[in-house]
């Protein structure tokens, strides 16, 4: 490439980055604006009003009681969380599970040990448990916090999964990683923990494997690296994608995902590893996660806390726990995280290795996946959840030749945590993601998109229907990237980079750092981190605060409250509304920056020196060749007439099928009793290869249909398994769920179409047509309890 054609890329790129960079502080500014009117308009007047009309001369003293102790019981409340925070540390932070539990295994005791154990929750009364149901093992994230999200309290995964009557387990980890412990060393760990599993439930289904945030990607890991032993998986806003998080003017700006280029790469995780004396301290992994929203993290936290010193203490304390826990990890974790994922996007690309040398091909997993994203998430925004979809697989073709099942469920505002700790999502999502479990493994070979319907009962209870609606891989990938992936093209030359900087550091600064860290430097570089700061410093440790308990608990004894709508208690709010809306338009502005920033450094280093060396098509875009010129689809057609009475079973499946329509639950529940009750004249197959094969069938039906039917009878040849299907026809036309199903005019022809077939020169014979208007019941809806 010539220098001339290398300035215009750049002058290309510059006007792009301006141009979104004018777009985003102009609607930042607007939004602020917004936010401001939206916080003044209406309140500033009344309150105005009522202080001109009705003067009051004791208001502005009975507000100065009311603030003053709500003060002294804010500062209470973070001094009774400071004191916490060290008794737990004390005792080692154990994980902060609502549920009583019992060990089952401890990884520390293991031949390479690890610092994680497998739980079993103990269900709590008037709760029964069936061991015969599908277990549930929980893997919580280990990204800086403790362990025990998932079950923080009644209203949560595990509570839902327990009420449903399933066996529960849970994965927790402790505070310190064992010396030279690996992320490969815990996923062996996590597969020995599935083993225990299944061996304390020989007659159960395969147990689900829920994964949130960082334990998705260690249940692909898991389920990827032995998938025989897992069941239908579940990830819950998970990155697996990690470039992804579409560049736009307005939705869609995610700017964690740049951290790591504007940062320079790895090696300031092994900087910070090295001066930990060869651990990561999680709380800067924290400090990450707060920077994300200065506005709660700085003001509107505090001030809600201070706003219902009354009412607020409990809920914060109780959240704190969690929240202000810290753990650490060894240098060799927290460098493969980042080379291998945050930086190296290798997760779905093959290029990691098990401990026993196998590549992780995601690929491999037999087992349904649902993925459980949030349109509110900006840490995982749902393209970081979706997208590896489309770079695993090839087409809709590919995921369906290969037997596998995906289904994308998608909340609308959500944020991260309130994925796994919103009491309403467990009680909606979680709820009915343990009610899919059951029978998800009945689902075709396909992409799905996962629908809740929402209802009032007959009684007023809230109720929730579950509907699936199949998509093509390439329709979902196009409306998911409105830039076809384009913004992810950087992200290369921040692989490159990093990996000079990295590779400068071990070379130059490591031993240098290594030699100088001890650890008492690193005791004391975790002591004084600032959020363990802000809990120890407002604590019994600090003797100038010796008189907060005795100052709240006179409080308490003569408290004076102001009624909440006082017009100064309102000022108050709007002047907090003010803060929190600058704090707004500051994060906005900060990230507008950081981003151009970004694109303006990578976007022209990608152009300089890798702009020619590109593949020339973007993974999962939508395919440019006709479908037939897959390899799978070219394999299907030309083995059309090839087969026996699986393949012939499967495609009379796949004939009877109305598409295009949505699948409620009801109806796959459906399928599972017929499946139980036709179980003679199903084909003796594995699951995931009778979902290949019809997958494999549903791609010869749709691109030939007439071809596909009259070829039905090459495929049972032999009297016997004729006979077998013709039998399976004359039961399922007389069958009173088959009738009550309201199968259509479409279905019904086309059975009589494939019996004629069959009879070959005995002529057709018309299905028994349905007898009255007999229609299959009402399916109750699924309460939410």
């Amino acid at each position: 490439m010539n220098t001339g054609a290398q300035l215009a890329r750049s002058v290309g790129v510059a006007t792009k980055v301006a141009t979104v960079l004018n777009k985003r502080t102009a609607k930042a500014q607007e939004e602020y604006s917004q936010h401001m009117r939206q916080v003044l308009a209406g309140d500033l007047i009344d309150v105005l009003r009522q202080s001109a009309t009705n003067p009051d001369p004791q208001a502005w003293y009975r507000y100065a009681v009311d603030a003053t102790q709500r003060s002294v019981l804010f500062w209470e409340t973070l001094w009774t969380r400071g004191n916490n925070f060290l008794d737990r540390a004390t005792e080692g932070f154990r994980p902060v599970l609502h549920f009583a539990y019992d060990t089952v295994l401890d990884g520390r005791q293991f031949d390479r040990p690890v610092n994680y154990a497998l739980l079993k929750i103990v269900p709590p009364a008037g709760v029964e448990v069936d061991a015969k149901r599908r277990p549930y093992l929980i893997i919580d994230p280990r990204a800086g916090h403790g362990p025990g999200i998932g079950g923080f309290k009644d209203d949560s995964q595990v509570g839902v999964a327990l009420r449903a009557g399933h066996p529960v387990y849970f994965v927790v980890f402790f505070r310190d990683p064992e010396p030279g412990q690996t992320l490969l060393d815990v996923c062996d760990a996590e597969q020995l923990f599935v083993k225990k599993v299944r061996a304390l439930h020989p007659d159960s289904p395969k147990p689900a494997i829920i994964g949130n945030c960082q334990g998705g990607w260690a249940a692909m890991m898991l389920a990827a690296s032995d998938p025989d032993e897992t069941g239908p998986i579940v990830i819950n806003g998970a990155p697996m994608s990690y470039w992804s998080g579409a560049w736009s003017e307005g939705e869609g700006d995610n700017p964690m995902r740049y951290s790591a280029g504007l940062l320079g790469g790895t090696w300031l995780a092994s900087l910070t590893a090295d001066l930990g004396n060869g651990k990561f301290d999680g709380a800067h992994l924290v400090q990450n996660f707060e920077s994300l929203n200065p506005a709660n993290s700085l003001w509107e936290k505090f001030y809600h806390l201070y706003d219902r010193a009354d009412t607020e203490p409990a809920r914060y304390l109780d959240f704190e726990r969690w929240w202000g826990g810290y753990y650490l990890m060894n240098r060799e974790e927290i460098e493969w995280i980042v080379r291998n994922l945050f930086v190296g996007n290798k997760l779905w690309s093959g290029d990691i290795k098990s401990s026993s040398g196998q590549s992780f091909d995601l690929r491999n997993i037999r087992s349904p996946i649902i993925l459980f994203a949030s349109m509110g998430d900006n840490i995982t925004p749902p393209q970081q959840a979706f997208n590896w979809v489309a770079d695993l697989y090839e087409s809709t073709e590919d995921i369906k030749s290969r037997g596998q099942v995906i289904v994308g469920l998608k909340h609308g505002s959500i944020g991260h945590l309130g994925i796994f700790v919103s009491a309403k999502v467990a009680t909606k999502e979680h709820a009915q993601i343990v009610s899919v479990l059951k029978s998800i493994e009945q689902l075709p070979a396909g992409l799905y998109g996962m629908s809740i319907l929402e209802q009032k009962g007959p009684t007023g209870e809230v109720e929730y229907q579950v509907e699936f609606q199949e998509h093509r891989l390439e329709d979902v990938t196009a409306r998911l990237n409105r830039f076809q992936r384009a913004d992810e093209k950087p992200f290369d030359a921040v692989a490159m980079l990093s990996d000079f900087n990295q590779r400068a550091y071990e070379l130059f600064a490591q031993p240098i750092v290594q030699s100088l860290s001890n650890p008492v430097t690193a005791r004391l570089l975790e002591a004084w981190h600032p959020l363990r700061l802000q809990n120890w410093s407002i604590s019994r440790l600090n003797p100038w605060l010796s008189w907060v308990a005795p100052a709240a608990e006179a409080v308490r004894k003569n408290r004076q409250a102001l009624e909440p709508d006082h017009p100064l208690r309102r000022c108050e709010r709007l002047g907090a509304g003010c803060l929190g809306a600058a704090l707004e338009h500051y994060r906005a502005m900060r990230d507008a920056g950081t981003e151009a920033l970004f694109f303006t450094a990578y976007a022209n280093l990608f152009s300089m020196y890798l702009a020619d060396k590109a593949p020339p098509a973007v993974a999962g875009s939508p395919a440019a060749l006709d479908p037939r010129e897959q390899l799978q689809v070219r394999q299907a057609l030309e083995h059309i007439a090839e087969g026996g009475y699986p393949e012939a079973f499967g495609r009379v499946a796949v004939l009877l099928t109305q598409r295009g329509e949505p699948l409620p639950l009801w109806r796959l529940e459906m399928r599972k009793e017929l499946a139980d009750t036709y179980a003679e004249y199903l084909p003796d197959l594995p699951v995931h290869r009778w979902r290949s094969l019809r997958g494999e069938q549903e791609i010869v039906v749709r691109l030939e249909p007439a071809l596909s039917l009259a070829t039905l009878p090459a495929l049972l040849s032999l009297p016997t398994d004729r006979a077998r299907m013709l039998g399976l026809l004359d039961k399922l036309a007389v069958d009173p769920f088959v009738l009550g199903a309201s199968l259509t005019p479409g279905q019904w022809e086309m059975l009589g179409r494939i019996r004629a077939v069959l009879e070959e020169d005995q002529g057709a014979l018309a299905p028994p047509a349905p007898q009255g208007s007999r229609k299959r019941p009402a399916v109750p809806l699924q309460s939410k309890a």
